[in-house]
């Protein structure tokens, strides 16, 4: 669904005092509640079709042990500074120490298939992108409620839903605040830009936004004279809810001259939606805004779908038969499939390069920007185009002062179904305790080690520092 801005605006100031149209704001609300001055962390979650391969992710110099240990999924780490890392990783290789390859995380409670929806971010199976299917908020939302910012938790998408026509400005998104909440996301660069930079790009809309806002909150507190109850009530909760856009809007004008100094310039092709700009174009523009959304402090929690089965690769320089991340994905209906998909995942590293560079070249307290984050470069749906979800592959970059004990390291825990194997709950439950949220378990239970009888709630403590 394609909604303006003016049309958003409007909805959330005047729809339920729960504002269930764009929950976005709800937890804007719960944020501004929290200190704004505790220390933050940033968490930037890259999302990504099609799984992903674990041969893929293996390295070129394990020994012959390692490699066997590697095939045949059994637990064992080793130093990344001691290793050469696959081709499509060799980007970072002068970031190994920020570097964590992941290995044996499973997906089975969120399910693998062509879609998770919001249940790679929920630790639940989602099924079709139904409300009724959502039933938690996400773990993106839970941490941007330990790390309190203007805009809360922004999300942005280059996903293409069910192979419909490419999308332009404000949409549904995957991530959810809460229980059969949606969120709504930036669906190209341009827009992003607009709508988190305005204060200082577009000021007289900001002014147009804010008299709006003044008015509606008036005219709400006016209907409140005469009324009792629930009615009352309901009109009450709106006024608030209205109050604290106003707040965060007040809070953003104040952050003016550090919004100015991390402004991302953006090319005018992405101008109209950016129908003539290229996938690669479009993704290092979006890279561009998050950087200069975390570095302004207008946000500290990001989540990213940078491709989906319906996303438009044919841009991509080395896709010479104009094949799609779908026909990839089934493999044997293409000719090089595999190298296709190393060459997607290295125009997704050349995105995380630059965020991890351009993090480290910003001056934060005693250190840089990227000592406070954490990325995350995870599959959607496992480790393959219709899973197995019996493992997940991923990538993280952590910096100096991650609650994470794992950087530097090629990590593959237990796998699905044996003794000590940890789920993505066991993963996402890892996240949440280290900085500051201590929910003894977050997400669903795999059934299959349900049924074996083996310990799965907690966090992975070997992970926590």
């Amino acid at each position: 669904m394609l909604i303006s801005r003016r049309e958003l605006l409007k909805k959330t100031a005047l729809g339920t005092a729960s504002l269930a149209l764009t929950p976005s704001f709800n937890h804007l609300i719960a944020s501004l509640a929290r200190n704004p001055e505790s220390a933050s962390h940033r968490f930037v979650f890259i999302r990504k079709s099609n799984g992903n391969l674990p041969t893929q992710f293996g390295l070129p110099s394990f020994s012959a042990e390692e490699l066997k240990k590697h095939e045949e999924k059994e637990s064992f780490e080793v130093d990344l500074s001691k290793h050469e890392l696959p081709d499509w990783l060799k980007g970072l290789d002068e970031h190994k120490e920020n570097m964590t390859i992941l290995h044996g995380i499973s997906m089975s409670v969120s399910g693998g298939g062509h879609y998770s929806y919001s249940g790679c971010m929920g630790a639940y199976k989602a099924g079709r992108d139904i409300l009724s299917n959502i039933k938690r908020a996400t773990v993106d939302f839970e941490l941007a409620k330990l790390f309190p910012s203007p805009f809360g938790h922004v999300e942005m998408s280059l996903a293409v839903p069910h192979g419909r026509d490419h999308r332009t400005g404000i949409v549904s998104g995957y991530s959810a605040p809460a229980a059969k909440q949606r969120n709504y996301c930036y669906a190209d660069p341009m827009t992003a830009h607009q709508e988190l930079f305005k204060s200082v790009t577009n000021t007289s809309e900001a002014e147009s936004d804010r008299a709006l806002l003044d008015y509606l909150h008036d005219k709400e507190r006016r209907q409140l004279k005469g009324l009792d109850g629930d009615e009352r009530l309901k009109i009450s909760d709106q006024v608030d809810s209205l109050q604290s856009i106003r707040d965060r809007n007040a809070k953003v004008e104040s952050l003016g001259a550090k919004i100015k100094q991390h402004l991302p310039a953006i090319d005018s092709i992405h101008e109209n939606g950016g129908a003539n700009a290229t996938l690669p174009q479009k993704q290092a523009a979006f890279t561009d805004v998050i950087i200069g959304a975390l570095a302004s402090g207008l946000t500290n929690v990001v989540t990213y779908t940078i491709d989906d089965l319906g996303t438009d690769i044919t841009s991509l320089p080395e896709n010479t038969q104009k094949t799609s991340i779908h026909q990839i994905g089934h493999g044997g209906q293409i000719s090089g499939a595999a190298k296709m998909r190393d060459a997607i995942k290295t125009h997704h590293m050349k995105q995380v390069k630059t965020l991890v560079t351009r993090l480290k070249s910003i001056p934060e307290g005693k250190g840089t920007l990227l000592d406070n984050t954490t990325i995350i470069y995870m599959p959607e749906t496992g480790a393959g185009h219709h899973g197995p979800d019996t493992e997940a592959p991923m990538i993280l970059m952590t910096g100096k002062n991650s609650k994470l004990d794992i950087a530097g390291r090629y990590i593959r825990l237990p796998f699905h179904g044996t003794e000590g194997h940890k789920t993505l709950s066991n993963w996402y439950t890892t996240l949440l305790n280290a900085y500051g949220n201590p929910i003894e378990h977050y997400g669903d239970l795999d059934l299959t080690m349900q049924r074996k009888r083996f310990k799965q709630t907690g966090a992975i403590d070997r992970f926590l520092t």
